[in-house]
C-alpha cells in the first residue's frame, strides 16, 4: 500500500523571508523543499562590512543545510528556477525540469536596478551578493595599490576618489567606512600617498539622505558623514558612468571607484506569474500576501508589494522575517484544518515596524525605536545588539563580535584582501606602469 502523498511545500528563496517561512513550517504535514541558487544563507545587512574588509564572507553567511539539518520534514535544493506555470502549479528550471507544488512561497529577493542603464553594472557595482562585496573589496584595495605609484598628482586624486550613488542605508555606510580606512586603517601602509586626501562623494537624487527615517535623523546622518569628511551633493542626478568617472547632469567628477546604492529590482520570476507587478518588478500581493486569484501562492520579502495600516511595507529584513514567518504560520495552520480546501477568510498581514538603524562609522549611527530618536555611540551600541542578534549561528555572533572589538581598539580591518588577478585588475584601473617599473627600479626589486 503506497504512503500518504504529504502536501508539497515549494519555497523559492533562501534569504530571510524564505528561509523564516521553511523554520515556521517546522513540525508540519507538509513535504517542504527550499530552493536557492545558493548553498547558505546570506545576513544582507552586513554586506558591506565584507565589502570594506571588515569581516569575511563566511562570518555573515551559514549554510542552509547546516541550518535546516534538524527539520526533517525539509528538504535543499541548490538549483536556480527561471518561471513559475501557475495553471500546472510547477516551478520551471532552465534544464527542463520542473517541480510540482500544492503551496508555493516566492521569496527570490531583488538585486540592484540602474534604471534603464545596466550597462553601467560593470563599471559601478552594486551591493546584494557575495560576489558583490568581494568585488567591491578588491576595487576599495586597488584603488589605493593603483596610487601609490601614479606618475601624474591629476591620476593619483582620480584613483582616490570614490563616487557612491545612493544615499540610503547602503550608501551612507558604503561612505562612513572608506573613509574610515583611508583615514584610519592603511594610512601608515603606503609610502607615496597620503591616503587622508582621500576623497568620499556620496550622491543621492533626493533632497536629504535616508529618506526611511525622519528629516532629523536624515540630518545628522548627513552632518556625520561631513565631519568624517564626505561629500554629500543632494539632488544630484546621475547621468552617465565611465571608467574615468561621472556626470551629473553635464558636470565631469573624475573618479575611478564608482559603487551603485541606488535603487533595487525583484527577481525577474516574478514576471512569470502574468500578474500586475510594480516598475521595480514586485508583485502586487494581496492582503494575505497571495498572488491575486491564487491562494496558494504566496510573496514575501524584497518581491513583494503590500501596504500594511496604510503605509508600503518597507523592503528591509524584518519586514521579509515578519511576511515569511507569517506564511509559514498560515499555510501549517491550514494544513492542520484542511481549511484551504474551503474557503476561509484569512487576517491579514500585519507589519510591525520596530524601527530603523543605520550606522555611519565607529560609534556613529542614527536610530528611531517607538518614536525616539538615537544617534552617536548609544545609537551605534543598539545596532550591533540588534545585529548581532539576528545572525543565524552562534559562532557568527562570536566572530563578528571580536572582530569588531578588535577594530574597535586598533582600527584595523581584519580581511583586507585582494583577490583574483592583481596585476590584470591594476591595468583596468589604467595604473601607470612606466612609472610603476620606474618607481620599483630605483628600489632595486625585480619586477615580476
Amino acid at each position: 500500500m503506497n504512503a500518504e502523498r504529504l502536501p508539497r511545500v515549494v519555497i523559492v528563496g533562501g534569504g530571510f523571508g524564505g528561509l523564516t517561512a521553511a523554520q515556521a513550517l517546522k513540525g508540519a504535514r507538509a513535504d517542504v523543499t527550499l530552493i536557492d541558487r545558493r548553498n547558505f544563507h546570506l545576513f544582507q545587512p552586513l554586506l558591506y562590512q565584507v565589502a570594506t574588509a571588515g569581516l569575511s564572507p563566511a562570518d555573515i553567511a551559514s549554510p542552509l543545510r547546516h541550518v535546516l539539518r534538524k527539520q526533517k520534514n525539509c528538504r535543499v535544493v541548490l538549483a536556480e528556477p527561471i518561471a513559475v506555470d501557475l495553471e500546472k502549479r510547477q516551478v520551471k528550471f532552465a534544464d527542463g525540469v520542473v517541480i510540482e507544488y500544492d503551496w508555493l512561497v516566492l521569496a527570490a529577493g531583488a538585486t540592484h536596478s540602474y534604471f534603464g542603464h545596466d550597462e553601467w553594472e560593470t563599471i559601478a557595482p552594486g551591493l546584494k551578493s557575495i560576489e558583490d562585496a568581494t568585488e567591491i573589496r578588491t576595487r576599495i584595495l586597488l584603488a589605493f595599490e593603483s596610487a601609490e605609484y601614479e606618475g601624474s598628482e591629476e591620476a593619483r586624486r582620480a584613483a582616490l576618489t570614490f563616487a557612491i550613488v545612493g544615499g540610503g542605508a547602503t550608501g551612507v555606510e558604503l561612505a562612513g567606512s572608506i573613509m574610515e580606512i583611508a583615514a584610519k586603517t592603511v594610512v601608515q601602509d603606503f609610502r607615496n600617498i597620503d591616503t587622508t586626501t582621500t576623497r568620499v562623494i556620496l550622491f543621492d537624487g533626493n533632497d536629504r539622505l535616508l529618506t526611511a527615517f525622519s528629516p532629523e535623523s536624515s540630518e545628522r546622518a548627513k552632518r556625520t558623514l561631513e565631519a568624517m569628511g564626505v561629500e554629500v551633493r543632494l539632488k544630484a542626478f546621475v547621468t552617465n558612468v565611465t571608467r574615468d568617472g561621472i556626470y551629473v547632469g553635464d558636470e565631469f567628477v573624475a573618479a575611478r571607484s564608482v559603487l551603485w546604492a541606488a535603487g533595487v529590482r525583484a527577481n525577474p520570476i516574478g514576471m512569470s506569474l502574468g500578474v500586475p507587478l510594480e516598475k521595480s518588478g514586485q508583485v502586487k500581493v494581496e492582503p494575505d500576501l497571495t498572488v491575486p486569484g491564487q491562494p496558494q501562492v504566496f510573496v514575501v520579502g524584497d518581491m513583494a508589494s503590500v501596504t500594511s495600516a496604510g503605509k508600503r511595507v518597507p523592503g528591509v529584513a524584518p519586514a521579509a522575517i515578519q511576511m515569511g514567518r507569517y506564511v509559514g504560520k498560515l499555510i501549517k495552520g491550514e494544513l492542520a484544518q484542511a481549511s484551504h480546501r474551503a474557503n476561509v477568510a484569512r487576517k491579514p498581514f500585519v507589519y510591525w515596524d520596530k524601527g530603523s538603524l543605520a550606522t555611519i562609522g565607529k560609534a556613529k549611527a542614527v536610530a528611531e525605536i517607538g518614536g525616539f530618536k538615537f544617534s552617536g555611540y548609544f545609537a551605534w551600541l543598539i545596532w550591533s545588539l540588534v545585529h548581532i542578534m539576528f545572525l543565524i549561528s552562534f559562532r557568527n555572533r562570536l566572530i563578528v563580535m571580536f572582530n569588531w572589538a578588535w577594530g574597535w581598539f586598533f582600527f584595523s580591518k581584519s580581511a583586507r584582501l585582494i583577490t583574483g588577478d592583481s596585476q590584470m585588475r591594476i591595468d583596468e584601473m589604467k595604473a601607470n606602469e612606466v612609472v610603476i617599473g620606474r618607481e620599483l627600479s630605483k628600489l632595486e626589486v625585480p619586477r615580476p
